[in-house]
């Protein structure tokens, strides 16, 4: 069959905060001057927000630029912040309460609110159809479209593939789908901003960029002690008897419910180390389980966060169009947050993308967009911290944390040095007999659990006869490799159970399952892989989780 094909003024891969947000105000801009343009949104996931996942603590900042009345057009921000809670926990059993006095200025959290981020992007997806947006969910953008260097668009994955490459019964080629300007909004580490880079030396001069996987749940709680509006985070235990830096999060929401989830750094060199198993460790700890006990778990969840900042930013224009949000790694940790960032640069790329068009522009660089960039609070913001994550790296969770303090709450802006961290993730880790073996408790099923029982809950679903989306440049790298030198990480860095070592069935020896069925998208393999031999690519469109309320 031939490839149909569809052509627009701007497509825009995923519909998360930036990707919406470019859309809604291309779109207005374009209302405002009596432009026609036609705008396309194309979201791997099921629906809108399936495949979303945050803490989230959400500052408005953005939203209210894009939408300043989206309190009257209904946005879902039901609970602002009441409170902030900064513990430092010394042991499985101790804890510290951090007073306010000593809490990093951007670690303060008045005027924002826990929100779904799922839900706000489902809301921004109404009202960008509501400006005349096009949005396909269940739309994978499986290859971009690059010709004379430029890129064109991209094509979606093609659909009724059998794992063994053949058409089955109602096979479905993807579309071309054309655009004057292509936005890529993917997400964290997204597989074709991923080859962007690569492919237009984006990251030319810059550190790599870092990483840390987030693992969340949602929980029904007693509704005694819920408090909505409530903000804990902690840091130390369990990731410093790992050697890992991180932290946790818990968060109280509207109806009864909290959000709890444990962020770990994948700078961490023990290949025993688990960020699983260290999110189970951690509802064990007092300060945590207390808000948990005699409650429900509903939901669960994973994602690799980009954390390098300001120093990792690559050049996020090239022929044809713009790299925006954590695709590019707009998050700023020192806030632990990426939402407001991402919009913002998703109405700067919409600002220099609808400026390009009324001058009659097709694919040229939009140039302007850095100039656009460096002149915003985006810029700035990101450039104030640009030394936070190379720090907690350095030096570690204290006495970084005391280096932001003083560079947040007693100078007022960033010391005048800058520092780096050069090492990329998936090179930090020590052979398997340097390192020290971490014994994880067996799940009690009340309040820590597997890896199955956990994947089943998110809802995630993939069509099982279909090519396996997680790549092995060399198959036997795992076995031959990575087995003896780390015990092979990717059976524990993978939150989902998704990479498994076993027997032969001969008896022969071991082989390297991979249960891609299991991927719940969080793209931690495709990271931190000691080997860089895992790639990860789009299933089919439509699969993964389904993440509720998330």
């Amino acid at each position: 069959m031939e490839r149909e094909s569809m052509e627009f003024d701007v497509l825009i891969v995923g519909a998360g905060p930036a990707g919406l947000s470019a859309a809604c105000r291309i779109m207005q801009m374009a209302q405002e001057s009596g432009e026609e343009l036609t705008v396309c949104v194309v979201e791997k996931g099921s629906e809108v927000g399936a495949h979303i996942m945050a803490g989230t603590v959400f500052e408005p900042t953005a939203l209210n630029e894009l939408f300043p009345d989206w309190k009257e057009k209904g946005a879902p921000l039901n609970t602002p912040v009441t409170r902030d809670d900064i513990f430092v926990l010394r042991g499985q059993d101790s804890a510290t309460k951090v007073p306010n006095a000593f809490v990093p200025r951007n670690m303060h959290n008045h005027g924002n609110y826990i929100i779904s981020l799922g839900n706000l992007c489902r809301w921004l997806a109404e009202q960008a159809e509501g400006l005349g947006v096009e949005v396909y969910p269940g739309f994978a953008a499986s290859e971009s479209i690059v010709e004379d260097g430029q890129v064109k668009g991209i094509i979606t994955g093609d659909m009724g593939v059998a794992r063994d490459g053949s058409e089955k019964e109602g096979y479905m080629p993807g579309m071309e789908l054309r655009a004057k300007y292509t936005l890529f909004t993917e997400g964290c580490r997204g597989h074709l901003g991923k080859r962007l880079i690569n492919d237009f030396k984006l990251d030319e001069g810059k550190d790599p960029q870092h990483y840390g996987i987030g693992i969340k749940e949602l929980w029904d709680i007693d509704p005694a002690k819920h408090e909505p509006g409530l903000v804990v985070h902690t840091t130390g235990w369990p990731l410093n008897e790992s050697g890992t830096t991180g932290g946790s999060f818990l968060y109280h929401l509207e109806n009864g419910q909290v959000y709890v989830g444990l962020i770990s750094d994948l700078s961490y060199s023990n290949p025993h180390m688990s960020p699983f198993q260290e999110f189970q460790r951690l509802k064990l700890h007092p300060e945590i389980r207390k808000h948990l006990e005699g409650g429900k778990r509903v939901s669960y969840g994973a994602r690799a966060i980009t954390k390098g900042g300001f120093n990792s930013l690559p050049k996020m224009s090239f022929p044809g169009g713009l790299l925006l949000g954590c695709d590019a790694g707009t998050l700023n940790s020192s806030k632990i947050k990426g939402s407001h960032t991402a919009m913002k640069s998703g109405l700067l790329g919409a600002e220099a993308v609808f400026e390009a068009l009324k001058e009659g522009k097709s694919g040229e660089e939009i140039t302007s967009f850095q100039d656009r960039f460096k002149n915003s609070w985006l810029y700035k913001e990101l450039y104030d911290e640009r030394n936070f994550g190379p720090t907690m790296h350095k030096y570690g969770n204290i006495v970084g944390g005391g280096i932001a303090f003083f560079e947040q709450n007693i100078l007022r802006r960033s010391l005048p040095m800058t520092f780096h961290d050069t090492t990329p993730d998936y090179a930090t880790l020590k052979s398997a007999d340097q390192a020290k073996k971490i014994d994880y408790p067996k799940p009690d099923n009340t309040l820590t659990f597997d890896r199955l029982s956990s994947v089943f809950i998110s809802n995630t679903n993939h069509e099982e006869d279909q090519p396996v989306h997680l790549k092995l440049t060399d198959p036997n790298i795992p076995i031959e490799h990575n087995l003896p030198k780390y015990d092979e990480p990717a059976q524990r860095y993978c939150p989902a159970g998704v990479y498994e070592v076993v027997e032969k069935d001969d008896g022969s020896g071991k082989r390297f399952q991979i249960n891609a069925q299991n991927c719940v998208h969080c793209k931690t393999c495709d990271i931190k892989d000691p080997a860089q031999n895992i790639t990860w690519v789009t299933p089919e469109g439509g699969g993964g989780p389904n993440y509720p309320n998330m």
